[in-house]
């Protein structure tokens, strides 16, 4: 038996920043996780030919970069090694069927330069100029407890700033799909073609509510944030995590699977975990899904039965694939712009990319589906031989169980097989290739993680979906994780839940380990813990 201040369960980002803030603070942890290596959907592998690095899972830090958990991380992690390659350059871009291309710079005033209707340049600086004004009370509500009385400061703060009319405008956003809100606000396509498809990345679609919303945020970040990735590869973040988990004393305990977490007198007192038991005087803290948490991990009668009803009710979004591609040299955009552009979108923006969520989430394989090129080696060469390159793809619009392929080509009938996997990575290269023609003759390798394979690698991902559970409006913000429990702490004294599926979502920023963290730490009226044993040694 150990016992610990802490046990933090699930080492994803979430697990990782938690830990380490806590161990910043004089407390023992210890972090446990399933798999042979911590990370979660962080990793980096020579998944294609030697000396080819490929960021396995996730790969573009903006929401780190710019968060509070590198706020306080950052430059202990940038000593411990973490260090990241950017562009002030071009962002993102784009890329229609017909050829047209829409470009984001660093600069918003470069990109609206690119806008073919003066009104939408106004319109789009308005805009975020409007939202960075507003930002700080809205990084309050993002990055707080909505169910707190903590959110009475920010909510203050927007309604001193905007005005009762600005507030409702704010709350009509989180109501408003994306392809409404370019609609609403802006006479061409532009807006629409570069940020619809940035949507999914927040796992929503482009008519889902809260687009509105999360659009312009998404905007502005890429513009303050770029898209930062890190030198040498993912994994070096991971590097840089472990170094400083060891350097504040936290015991992490991987290839240990939690099989339960105990509970005595309504207090969450540890967890059992591979014939293990490991146990905590102050808080237990699981990176989980609902679904785990309160279906296998909490003992019958712990919680209230309407919350684990919720719970067996949480729904998940669409699946999603990764391919990584090894090539002989950078592919030849016809649009010469994009060899230089770090990440790139194949859509026409919410047209194609709505039919394509729609078909995913009728079953079907996506007969013309949004695809996510990432080209790292242009900020980060190392990561390929000299005068190569290689290609991460993500594929966002995919059933888990396919009923059908909506090109009517591939045949769905015994599920994703090595075969229909790579039958689908083929149309994905054919849809690049409509773009940069020389891309077959440079493809020396292919790699392609199915979403049976992202299941199996996380538990979190449950039917593939990366994102921790549909983040559709009714399970986000004041309803995330569930409406019966829309708070990181839980039911049970000394539990709290981090991770996707809480707020506020998804995405690598690892805020709700750090909003957890913090009130631990930081202590405070909302905190509901008293401190039962002092001192930082783990036993055991």
């Amino acid at each position: 038996m150990a016992e610990a201040d802490a046990v933090v369960v699930g080492s994803g980002v979430n697990g990782l920043v938690a830990a380490a803030e806590l161990g910043l603070a004089g407390w023992s942890v210890v972090l446990v996780e399933r798999e042979q290596d911590i990370g979660g959907f962080i990793a980096t592998e020579e998944r294609t030919l030697p000396g080819y690095l490929h960021d396995t899972y996730s790969s573009w830090h903006p929401l780190f970069v710019s968060g509070p958990a590198f706020a306080r991380l950052g430059e202990l992690l940038r000593r411990h090694g973490l260090e990241y390659r950017n562009t002030d350059e071009w962002v993102t871009a784009s890329v229609a069927d017909d050829g047209r291309v829409t470009l984001a710079h660093r600069d918003p005033e470069r990109t609206a330069a690119g806008f073919a209707h003066e009104a939408d340049r106004g319109a789009y600086l308005a805009v975020l100029g409007r939202l960075g004004g507003n930002m700080a009370a809205i990084g309050g509500l993002m990055g707080g407890e909505l169910r707190s009385p903590a959110l009475f400061r920010p909510a203050v703060a927007l309604l001193r700033g905007v005005g009762r009319q600005g507030v409702e405008g704010w709350v009509r956003s989180v109501a408003t799909s994306g392809r409404g809100y370019t609609r609403a606000g802006f006479r061409g396509d532009e807006v629409d073609h570069l940020f619809a498809p940035w949507l999914l990345h927040a796992g929503l679609a482009p008519d889902h509510a809260s687009g509105g919303f999360l659009l312009p945020l998404l905007a502005a970040t890429l513009h303050g944030a770029g898209v930062p990735v890190v030198a040498g590869g993912a994994g070096r973040f991971l590097d840089a995590f472990r170094s400083l988990l060891t350097a504040t004393g936290v015991r992490v305990e991987t290839g240990t699977r939690v099989d339960r977490i105990l509970v005595e007198r309504g207090r969450a007192v540890g967890v059992a975990a591979g014939g293990r038991v490991f146990r905590a005087r102050r808080a237990v803290l699981a990176s989980v899904t609902p679904t785990a948490l309160y279906g296998t991990l909490l003992p019958e009668g712990s919680v209230d039965p309407e919350v684990r009803d919720e719970a067996r009710r949480f729904r998940y979004g669409r699946a999603a694939m990764q391919i990584h591609v090894a090539l002989s040299g950078p592919p030849g955009w016809r649009d010469a712009r994009l060899n230089t552009v770090p990440l790139v979108h194949l859509s026409d923006g919410s047209g194609s990319t709505g039919i394509a969520c729609a078909e995913a989430e009728a079953g079907l394989l996506p007969r013309r589906p949004t695809v996510v090129v990432g080209q790292q080696y242009v900020l980060d060469p190392g990561r390929v031989p000299p005068g190569a390159a290689a290609l991460w793809l993500q594929l966002q619009e995919v059933p888990f169980a396919p009923r059908g392929d909506a090109a009517g080509e591939l045949d769905t009938g015994q599920g994703w097989t090595p075969a229909l996997a790579r039958g689908y990575a083929d149309r994905v290269l054919s849809r690049i290739a409509g773009h940069a023609p020389d891309l077959p003759g440079k493809v020396l390798a292919v790699d392609v993680i199915a979403p049976p394979d992202l299941a199996r690698r996380n538990p979190n991902a449950v039917d593939g979906d990366p994102y921790g559970g549909s983040a559709e409006l009714d399970q986000s913000f004041v309803w995330r994780p569930l409406p019966a429990s829309g708070r990181h702490a839980t039911g049970i004294r000394g539990l709290w839940h981090i991770g996707a599926s809480t707020h506020p979502g998804a995405g690598l920023g690892g805020v709700s380990g750090h909003m957890v963290a913090t009130t631990l730490t930081r202590g405070g009226r909302f905190a509901r813990l008293p401190r039962l044993a002092p001192g930082r040694r783990i036993r055991g």
